[in-house]
């Protein structure tokens, strides 16, 4: 199993950026915990980061030659992008949505995701911990539908 994980805008910052907010680790530590994560699941992952809305939308469209699903944390683009939406709507791929905060205890625009409605679920408010349970549904999604 091939797992796709695309972190959008200001994620590269992660450890330095509102450590209170969003944790202590940086995007590397988290990527490199998916990777020995999914070791154990029989799965590989591939990272990518970017803050351009366009690389995110291309990745997402690129990704039924590479991945069996996607985990994505959208970032601010979640509130705003119709485009990584429909993205996800195109490629028809098992998806879950991340967020290291808990968007629903924040600002009322952090409410509202324009990605939630297309992808399975959504993992919120738990840290670095939430790309871990992500990966692990998304593996045991994959499973059941190969069975």
């Amino acid at each position: 199993m091939r797992i796709g994980v695309i972190h959008g805008p200001n994620l590269h910052l992660l450890g330095q950026r509102e450590p209170s907010v969003y944790g202590k680790l940086s995007l590397s530590a988290i990527d490199e915990r998916l990777k020995r994560r999914a070791q154990t699941l029989g799965a590989t992952v591939e990272s990518r980061q970017s803050n351009s809305e366009g690389d995110i939308v291309s990745w997402i469209g690129e990704g039924k030659q590479w991945y069996d699903g996607l985990i994505i944390n959208p970032a601010a683009y979640t509130h705003t992008s119709i485009a990584i939406r429909d993205a996800l709507l195109a490629v028809d791929l098992p998806t879950i949505e991340v967020h290291l905060s808990n968007v629903h205890k924040r600002e009322a625009f952090r409410h509202v995701s324009y990605v939630a409605p297309v992808v399975m679920g959504t993992i919120s408010g738990l840290g670095a911990f939430g790309y871990e349970l992500a990966l692990i549904a998304l593996v045991e999604h994959l499973q059941a539908s190969t069975r």
